[in-house]
């Protein structure tokens, strides 16, 4: 298979443009290095024009948040029959949505954060609740415009420093450590613990180089392991995914109770990013793992 024409997608017009960009480095230079011929293609709104003119074989999502992750891409390329890699149209816009993902994940059996009901005027507040919590957009990644207020903050805040057409979600605030699990393929590849060195796993912590110290397999009880290799698995399959996923959790280590935060169905693949660190602690480097996801690209069914 290799040798044929690759389009490694990136870029876009969302906020998570620059990091798609790094990724889209890594994985193409991992492909041509596997025997692809890879081309780094910047997604713009004339995408489609450049695909019928470029011919690929099939096409590398390197794209991350709304338009790549979120099905948009996804339905374009099966429109044009260019097979890619990572989750379908379905599984992509169902994951990206954090309340739809949510309901489906409880349906599984799977413990997530609640829904707080929340009230939008020049603030942003839950309506029935004071105790620490979570602000973030409903459709974004890379913990983008995420908020953590403390309890009982009396000065909430406002609601322009998110986007005025952002559909904003509120959930409580659990304590504990940052646990991943990345799913190839649907078997989970290990644990991972995220340490940020900066407070909060934030965008800077995700991809600074040094924002965050990787434990891997991460030391926690080995119920806790297994159980968030189980639901990360099990994600995978209730959502339908393929390729390559990422399952992210906090794990309150006083309570002992796991909750599964979101599905990245295309998680970050830059040199400080979780999947290809855990695909090498498998025993799979990245040109490995880069070249078995366009071996396995496809377009839905």
């Amino acid at each position: 298979m290799t040798g044929e024409r690759v389009a490694v997608l990136m870029g876009g017009w969302t906020s998570e443009a620059r990091v798609s960009r790094v990724s889209a480095s890594f994985c193409g230079q991992a492909a041509r290095n596997a025997g692809w011929d890879a081309v780094e293609v910047e997604v713009d709104r004339n995408i489609a024009h450049t695909l019928a003119d470029m011919r690929p074989a099939r096409a590398f999502n390197a794209l991350h948040g709304q338009v790549g992750e979120d099905g948009n891409i996804q339905g374009l390329l099966n429109i044009m029959n260019i097979p890619y890699t990572h989750s379908g149209l379905l599984a992509s816009a169902i994951a990206m949505d954090k309340i739809r993902a949510k309901r489906m994940l409880a349906e599984a059996g799977i413990a997530v954060p609640a829904d707080l009901a929340l009230v939008e005027d020049s603030h942003v507040y839950p309506a029935d609740y004071t105790g620490a919590h979570v602000i973030k957009p409903r459709n974004d990644g890379s913990s983008l415009g995420v908020v953590i207020v403390e309890s009982g903050n009396t000065n909430p805040p406002a609601r322009s420093q998110w986007d005025v057409d952002a559909t904003l979600i509120a959930e409580p605030f659990i304590p504990g450590r940052e646990l991943t699990v990345s799913v190839l393929d649907g078997t989970a590849l290990c644990v991972t613990e995220i340490k940020p060195n900066l407070g909060f796993y934030d965008f800077d912590a995700k991809y600074a180089a040094g924002g965050s110290e990787h434990v891997l397999p991460a030391d926690i009880p080995k119920p806790v392991t297994l159980l968030a290799c189980d639901w990360a698995e099990r994600a995978y399959r209730h959502l339908g995914c393929r390729g390559v996923i990422r399952a992210d959790y906090r794990w309150d280590e006083g309570r002992d109770q796991l909750y599964m935060l979101e599905i990245n169905t295309v998680p970050g693949m830059t040199a400080t990013s979780l999947v290809p660190e855990q695909a090498r602690f498998v025993g799979m480097s990245g040109e490995e793992l880069v070249n078995h996801l366009l071996e396995t690209a496809q377009c839905d069914d």
